[in-house]
C-alpha cells in the first residue's frame, strides 16, 4: 500500500494529545485517545477508560460510541495517538469494531506520543480477510 499518510493540522493534533491526556488508565499506565472523521466531515473522541476487572473501554471504542449516539454510522479516517514513540495500533476487538463501520476508502492512521503519523492502514491491512455484516447477509460500507 503506498504511503498515504497525512500531515496532522496542528489543532487536531492538540486535540487529540489533549484528549489521550485525559484518559483513565490508572492500572496500564497507557493512556491512549482517538479521533475519527465521518465521511460528511463530522469529528469525534475517545480516550481509553481502565475498570478495576480490566475490562474497559478502548479509545477507538469510545470515539466510535461517541459517532453511533450521534445518529452517525460511517468511519471515513481514524487516528489513535498512544503514550510512546512506538506503534499502538487498535486491539483485535477494536479492528473488528472499527470495521463494523469502515468503507474501503477508510484510513487509520496510528500516531507516535507527539501526534506524528507513524504508519498508516487501510482496511485490508489492519484487519485482512475480515469476517462483517455482509457475511451474515446485513448491509456493510465495506460491501460499497
Amino acid at each position: 500500500m503506498p504511503d498515504t499518510s497525512p500531515i496532522l493540522d496542528e489543532s487536531l493534533r492538540e486535540q487529540l494529545v489533549a484528549t489521550r491526556d485525559r484518559a483513565y488508565a490508572p492500572y496500564s499506565q497507557h493512556p491512549v485517545g482517538a479521533a475519527l472523521q465521518t465521511p460528511e466531515g463530522e469529528w469525534f473522541f475517545g480516550c481509553n477508560v481502565e475498570i478495576a476487572n480490566y475490562k474497559g473501554l478502548c479509545a477507538e471504542a469510545s470515539a466510535i460510541a461517541a459517532m453511533v449516539s450521534s445518529g452517525t454510522q460511517q468511519i471515513a479516517t481514524l487516528y489513535v495517538i498512544g503514550p510512546g514513540e512506538h506503534l499502538c495500533t487498535p486491539c483485535g476487538d477494536c479492528r473488528q469494531r472499527i470495521r463494523e463501520f469502515a468503507s474501503p476508502a477508510t484510513r487509520i492512521h496510528v500516531l507516535n506520543a507527539a501526534g506524528q503519523v507513524l504508519k498508516s492502514y487501510d482496511m485490508e491491512t489492519l484487519l485482512p480477510d475480515s469476517f462483517g455484516p455482509e457475511n451474515i447477509g446485513k448491509p456493510s460500507p465495506m460491501s460499497g
